[in-house]
């Protein structure tokens, strides 16, 4: 009996430790959750003193509290570290917030942050300042990035649209009324037609009115057709649309005027106009001319889109930007039309310049995180607005028939303009499937 129990408790072990290691390689978050996590925490709490003592982010403390360690406590005065206000628990990691002491800045701990994760043992450490004095440590137990699954619980605001999932575990989201207008860069293959479709998906179950621009003869946004207000397929197309979409911001404008309001969602919501959201994709189509007759035509639509960039924000009219590259080198006005896309999404690129081009103006430090983006990791990019802040982020994988599905689900909600009517894509009809009754009256075959 003896020997029964030993193989029976010798194959449990056996059994356990195998499905650990299974569940470390294909149920990660279940690992973290069993192992990863309660090995953090306690190392954390153990080695927290002497880790930032060792990595510079301790300070002298003040005189007062000097004296009371010397004099009353007859201690020896020790450096003083950040104060651990709350650790908490996560299904990707594990989240401390902590009270800077006078003489250090979120930027050190930021600068630190390397380190931290080689002590802690953990995936990554991203540093998020809460409010000022107070930062939050957000530690990343295994790579979220490698097999991405999506949040299932984030805020749901107007104009809010999740696309993908950030490093430190949460959701990255596009809120049009913070961000704009955005530019997408990334070579062919790189996941930024996926980045694409899963803005439109989320777009396409929000009541606003799409407009694209595809002058790649509409490969890319004729299957989205069913949801899109306006489609502009060829450059001479985009130019035209462009200025009814000008004319459209400009009767909007006379609208807040009329009713004394400097904002669109100001406005009572009978009274609101639909908000659009104008997707360009291959944004050099509309800049590259191949005869100078055409010079005049690429000049009107630069300076149309500018003026959109400039201006729209407040008409509720958002730029959705795509391209490979967008330098100086595309022509007049490429610059300062790149200087009003506040949100900078960049995926891997061929060079370092077109790096530099997307984020070298607004985080220097996230040009060197793009360049070594792996080729055989679609999707993953870098994300950077004009605050300096950037991530890693990654779209969930997503395919054009999906996308094109949210789409025709979700017709009801295009708004029907009438500015825009003229630029309304042909919706192909659906197949039937009922099968018409035959009029030939079946003969019995003789045996």
């Amino acid at each position: 009996m003896s020997d029964l129990t030993t193989f029976l408790e010798a194959t449990g072990a056996l059994a356990g430790a195998g499905g650990l290691g299974y569940a470390k390689i294909r149920a990660p978050r279940v690992y973290w959750s069993l192992v990863g996590l309660p090995v953090t925490w306690g190392r954390f709490t153990v080695t927290y003193g002497s880790t930032m003592d060792v990595c510079g982010l301790t300070v002298q403390p003040s005189g007062l509290r000097a004296f009371m360690v010397r004099n009353v406590a007859r201690r020896e005065v020790q450096p003083v570290p950040p104060k651990v206000r709350r650790v908490r628990g996560t299904s990707t990691g594990l989240r401390v917030s902590l009270r800077l002491p006078a003489g250090l800045e979120p930027a050190d701990v930021a600068a630190a942050s390397e380190r931290l994760r080689h002590a802690w043992g953990v995936h990554s450490v991203n540093v998020i300042e809460a409010k000022p004095g107070v930062v939050e440590l957000r530690m990343t137990g295994y790579d979220v990035l490698k097999r991405v699954r999506m949040p299932r619980r984030f805020k749901t605001e107007p104009m809010v649209v999740p696309v993908a999932l950030r490093d430190d575990g949460t959701a990255f989201v596009r809120d049009y009324l913070k961000v704009p207008h955005a530019l997408t860069l990334g070579a062919n293959q790189s996941g930024k037609s996926m980045y694409q479709r899963n803005l439109i998906k989320g777009l396409a179950k929000l009541p606003v009115g799409l407009v694209g621009i595809d002058c790649k003869r509409g490969v890319e946004h004729s299957a989205y057709a069913p949801r899109l207000s306006a489609l502009a397929t060829t450059p001479e197309e985009a130019a035209h649309l462009l200025d009814v979409l000008v004319e459209e911001m400009e009767a909007r404008f006379d609208l807040l005027s009329e009713h004394r309001v400097s904002d669109l969602w100001d406005l009572p919501e009978k009274l609101r106009p639909v908000p659009l959201v104008v997707l360009i994709d291959e944004v050099a189509e509309l800049f590259l001319v191949a005869a100078k007759k055409d010079e005049e035509r690429r000049d009107r639509m630069v300076m149309q889109m500018v003026r959109l960039a400039q201006m729209a924000r407040a008409i509720g009219i958002y730029l959705e930007i795509c391209g490979q590259r967008f330098g100086s080198e595309l022509g007049k006005g490429a610059t300062m039309l790149r200087a009003q896309l506040t949100g900078r999404v960049i995926h891997r690129v061929n060079d370092k310049q077109t790096a530099e081009m997307g984020l070298g103006d607004i985080a220097p430090e996230a040009v060197f995180a793009v360049t070594t983006i792996a080729p055989d990791r679609p999707g993953v990019a870098v994300a950077g607005d004009s605050s300096g802040g950037w991530s890693r982020i990654r779209t969930p994988e997503t395919s054009p028939a999906e996308a094109a599905a949210v789409c025709q689900d979700y017709a009801h909600l295009t708004p029907g303009l009438p500015t825009l009517a003229p630029f309304r894509p042909a919706v192909p009809a659906e197949p039937t499937t009922d099968v018409a009754p035959s009029l030939i009256k079946p003969w019995p075959v003789a045996d």
